[in-house]
């Protein structure tokens, strides 16, 4: 298993600039960077497959779609647009060698409309994915992870079945399940039981804690967790996600209003050491 960190505990975007981070990361003792092109026009992609190869580290990226990209929308063009900007973040994600393009990348971030998902919107989602991901086949081997958000910041895909469902609905090989426990211990009625339904559909897992502070510090079962990823069969990526309420555009979108840590190499070294130590005692336990 491999374990990552998000790069926007750092830094809000990822510029020229930002490439020493990924030297940062390798050396507190990761093996892979999540990423967010939060400004694709800019984003060193093909900068990044370099460093990160001679560094050693594998490159995951994410997304959450703006409302002007919404996939859902009932506005056919905004979902046209949703669906080729889509493709333009899988050929950034290619270019910067990226294994795994994740997160809310199948329907508006924060796009809620104060009622429950419709049929229409589910048969627009599907219908878009297809394309997106028959595109994303056509290019290479990168996993699109579909993951379910909590209430608040979707209505659409809130638990790990739903996910599971539209993955099915969608019939593409490439498509997977990306799971996040912060969301889960919100919507799921048990999160080993929820990973265990996810099985082989599972594709990318988030690490982190109920409050999004160092994981180990809050109320995720950790080890039933972790129990759960082996009886699913599941030895990818688990990234650790939080941010620093320092970084005033990311904080003010991912409410961090208070600090989780006395700094974020904290948060990510003393994670980092948790979830090794759980994952090492499950992995022990009948072997």
């Amino acid at each position: 298993m491999q374990f990552g960190i998000h790069s926007l505990l750092f830094t809000e975007t990822f510029l020229e600039k930002d490439l020493p981070l990924l030297d940062k990361c390798k050396a507190m003792g990761f093996d892979a960077v999540e990423i967010i092109p939060f400004d694709p026009d800019n984003f060193p992609a093909r900068k990044v497959k370099t460093a990160a190869g001679d560094l050693g580290l594998t490159i995951n990226t994410g997304y959450g779609m703006p409302a002007e990209y919404n996939i859902i929308s009932p506005e056919p063009a905004v979902r046209r647009r949703g669906i080729d900007f889509s493709k333009k973040l899988i050929d950034l994600s290619n270019e910067a060698g990226a294994r795994v393009f994740g997160g809310m990348i199948y329907c508006g971030w924060g796009y809620l409309t104060g009622r429950m998902r419709t049929a229409e919107e589910w048969q627009w989602g599907v219908e878009g994915y297809r394309e997106i991901a028959s595109y994303a086949e056509g290019c290479s081997d990168l996993v699109l992870g579909i993951e379910p958000v909590n209430r608040f910041e979707s209505h659409f895909i809130n638990i790990a079945a739903d996910a599971v469902r539209f993955i099915e609905d969608v019939g593409s090989e490439n498509v997977k399940v990306h799971l996040d426990t912060f969301h889960m211990i919100r919507e799921e009625d048990d999160i080993p039981s929820a990973v265990r339904g996810a099985g082989a559909h599972i594709g990318y897992v988030h690490a982190c804690e109920n409050q999004r502070g160092i994981p180990g510090r809050g109320q995720v079962p950790w080890a039933a967790f972790f129990q759960a990823l082996k009886d699913a069969g599941y030895d990818g990526c688990v990234t650790i996600e939080s941010f620093d309420p320092n970084m005033e555009k990311i904080a003010k979108l991912c409410c961090i209003w208070r600090k989780l840590a006395d700094s974020p190499e904290q948060l990510a070294t003393e994670g980092l050491r948790y979830l090794r130590g759980v994952h090492r005692q499950v992995a022990e336990v009948g072997s």
